[in-house]
């Protein structure tokens, strides 16, 4: 015979079996976050584009409260990014680290032994695109991106292309550039495309492809025109930057028949590898939240960035893309890597 403190022992011991059955499926659903201080590596020294797109992030997570746990900004830009890059390799399965690169990250290996190579790595996003502008001073002799070719075909020994570090991306375009138009302009490799800036607002070179926030002060101050953006479409911000002129009214590089359609670098977030698909999918959610805030967005105007965002398949698939048109440019320079 059950007693009565039998039946209140079993509805207890039932009671305690329904909420365990409710509560187990919640708690194997739960999404992974991370329970300790993320740390963001900045692939750059401070104060350049990828260390403000760093701080950035840090600030709009921290502003909408989109972590639980605070945020850490470090700078890691030796050999233009490498140790930053190396920092992960050797933080295989460390699911509280990111990375913030361009497409260095997966260039570099082509053309130095580094000791990694961006598939051990793991990506998470690219945020944004930026455009590549052929500059030249003002009052250059040639009116446009045409008569610039034209004028590089004819003497290129006065002619020089100035450009941020060398064996990176402005070179590779400057490369792209002479093969495509049979030129051959000579590249003179600066500290960074600031310097670049000054140097062709200061009549020293004779052009730059730097992206448009790293002249902007330069047009604006009317020391260097914007000849063309490589890009398949004009870019679309119609506001006024320098006098009456937009980023909308420079003309495209293939509306000069330069040969090349679009040249673009993204800006991408990669954790170490060995990390877990969920944990991957977390910080590709956050970047996409950070992407969407109206400080984002601001930046990106601010810039004259490509909005842009990809992940999983597609950036995969835009790496290998990058790769693939980069690979026969470094074989051609003789810089890929024995």
């Amino acid at each position: 015979m059950r007693t009565a403190s039998f039946r209140r022992a079993s509805r207890l011991l039932l009671g305690c079996t329904l909420m365990c059955a409710t509560a187990l499926p919640t708690l194997a659903l739960a999404a992974w976050q991370p329970d300790k201080n993320v740390e963001i590596v900045v692939a750059g020294g401070p104060g350049g584009g990828t260390d403000q797109l760093g701080r950035l992030i840090q600030s709009i997570i921290s502003t909408h409260k989109l972590l639980d746990v605070n945020t850490v900004v470090l700078n890691k830009g030796g050999g233009n990014g490498a140790e930053a890059f190396l920092d992960m390799k050797v933080s295989k399965g460390d699911a509280d680290k990111l990375v913030i690169a361009t497409n260095n990250i997966y260039l570099l290996p082509l053309v130095s032994k580094l000791g990694y190579e961006w598939q051990e790595l793991t990506p998470v996003a690219a945020v944004a695109e930026d455009d590549f502008i052929l500059w030249t001073y003002k009052d250059a002799p040639w009116k446009d991106a045409k008569g610039f070719v034209e004028a590089v075909k004819a003497d290129p020994s006065k002619l020089r292309m100035g450009g941020s570090q060398s064996k990176d991306v402005d070179q590779t375009l400057t490369l792209l550039l002479n093969q495509t138009n049979s030129t051959k302009l000579t590249y003179i490799p600066f500290k960074s495309g600031s310097e670049a800036a000054t140097q062709l607002a200061g009549k020293h070179i004779a052009a730059n492809v730097n992206n448009p926030a790293e002249s902007i002060s330069q047009w604006r101050g009317d020391q260097v025109q914007p000849l063309c953006v490589f890009s398949q479409e004009r870019m679309g911000y119609t506001d006024k930057v320098a006098g009456d002129k937009s980023w909308a009214d420079v003309p495209t590089c293939h509306e000069a028949g330069l040969g090349i359609d679009q040249y673009r670098f993204p800006r991408t977030i990669f954790m170490p590898g060995n990390v877990t698909a969920e944990q991957r999918a977390f910080y590709t959610e956050l970047m996409r939240k950070v992407s969407e805030t109206p400080e984002f967005k601001a930046y990106v105007k601010q810039n004259a960035l490509v909005p842009t965002f990809l992940e999983g398949e597609q950036l995969t698939a835009y790496i290998e893309k990058d790769t693939a048109r980069a690979t026969p440019v470094f074989k051609d320079a003789g810089w890929l890597r024995n």
